[in-house]
């Protein structure tokens, strides 16, 4: 499918429905499910839903400016691309075109372990800042030489994924028996051979890969290893508690990304919306505070601010517009969300997205 002016989406949520047309089955249920019963996949939503805005009138906002920075890094508009795995499942380029599209619109992208395009091959096509996924693999020589590689390709930040010791029970995977398509592999694993699934797995190949190369014995210990390995930034991605976001400020780190992983480990959490405002409260201003899942529309991204995040990260809807047109489906689902945070500072009272604030939240 080619998108042409009648069948053009008008928001993200249109996005998905012309995503799935182009996807296989097996992929688009990668994508789209969550763990269990999905309680906390559709309360990421619906939280925003509970949420209302109190906006100002009489307030110029003739000229807007969306622009932000994340960790002194410059970003066109506070949305980010948060970290999604096997990308060329969606699009040929896969994480190449999301690069590109990230450049062209003048924010950052956040590469995942699990990319189905390898470290070099993505910073090689970016014009913008790239941040780096890591999972931490029982061999830390593994993890080690994937902080370095990171490093060398010009990676601006290390986020590490602290949710995933063993991988949520997302049973539209175990039904589809779920496997990379013929030709695609774990690329930034190729050199250590732990770049395929195993080939006997009865239900999830993914499920299967984790359970025998992720490291379940995860502590704040490994956040301060990480630490002493590497002079970029690191930043802690899977935060949902205060007292986990008050120890990893102890621990040095230089963000907190809340995130319930899109609602794909643990299922009845709460949405990460919903904890934001304690997390900021408990860090308070010492660290940098981004937040991912269930972000489709610009007031969206105004209640995220106003509960104090710098920026929110946007996962599933740029599989869509990858699926859609690569480069240039990404770049609509960034220039859709763009728009629509556009229009809600104008209709806001909020010239200036640095200056969103919790009064904008009616309570």
């Amino acid at each position: 499918m080619t998108v042409t002016p009648d069948v053009m989406p008008v928001n993200l949520l249109d996005l998905q429905q012309l995503a799935q047309e182009r996807l296989a089955k097996q992929a688009f249920d990668y994508y789209v499910s969550g763990a269990n019963d999905e309680i906390t996949l559709r309360e990421n939503r619906e939280a925003f839903s509970r949420i209302f805005l109190s906006p100002k009138m009489l307030v110029d906002v003739s000229a807007r400016s969306l622009s932000t920075t994340a960790l002194g890094q410059p970003l066109s508009m506070p949305v980010m691309i948060a970290p999604t795995a096997f990308q060329r499942m969606a699009h040929p380029d896969g994480e190449v075109a999301t690069v590109r599209a990230a450049g062209k619109a003048g924010t950052a992208m956040t590469l995942s372990t699990l990319s189905t395009s390898s470290i070099e091959e993505v910073l090689e096509a970016a014009t913008g800042p790239v941040w780096f996924q890591l999972y931490v693999y029982k061999d830390r020589g593994i993890t080690a030489s994937l902080v370095r590689r990171a490093e060398a390709a010009g990676c601006k930040a290390i986020v590490l994924t602290v949710d995933s010791p063993m991988l949520g029970r997302r049973e539209a995977d175990v039904k589809n028996r779920f496997h990379l398509p013929d030709g695609l592999s774990v690329k930034n694993l190729m050199q250590s051979a732990m770049d395929e699934f195993p080939t006997d797995a009865a239900g999830s190949g993914l499920a299967a890969y984790i359970a025998s190369l992720y490291e379940t014995a995860l502590t704040w210990k490994d956040v301060e290893w990480l630490r002493s390995i590497t002079d970029l930034p690191v930043l802690v991605k899977g935060i949902m508690r205060p007292d986990d976001a008050l120890m990893a400020v102890q621990r040095g780190v230089n963000g907190i990304v809340v995130s319930n992983h899109g609602g794909r480990q643990l299922d009845t959490v709460s949405a990460t919306i919903t904890v934001l405002p304690r997390i900021v409260e408990a860090v308070n201003g010492n660290v940098e505070v981004f937040i991912d899942g269930g972000i489709r529309r610009g007031t969206d991204v105004l209640k995220a601010l106003a509960y104090g995040a710098r920026a929110v990260m946007l996962g599933r809807p740029i599989i869509w517009g990858l699926a859609l047109e690569g480069d240039a489906g990404v770049g609509l689902a960034l220039e859709l969300l763009r728009t629509e945070i556009d229009l809600a500072m104008a209709l806001s009272g909020i010239p200036d997205v640095q200056h969103v604030s919790r009064d904008l939240i009616y309570s």
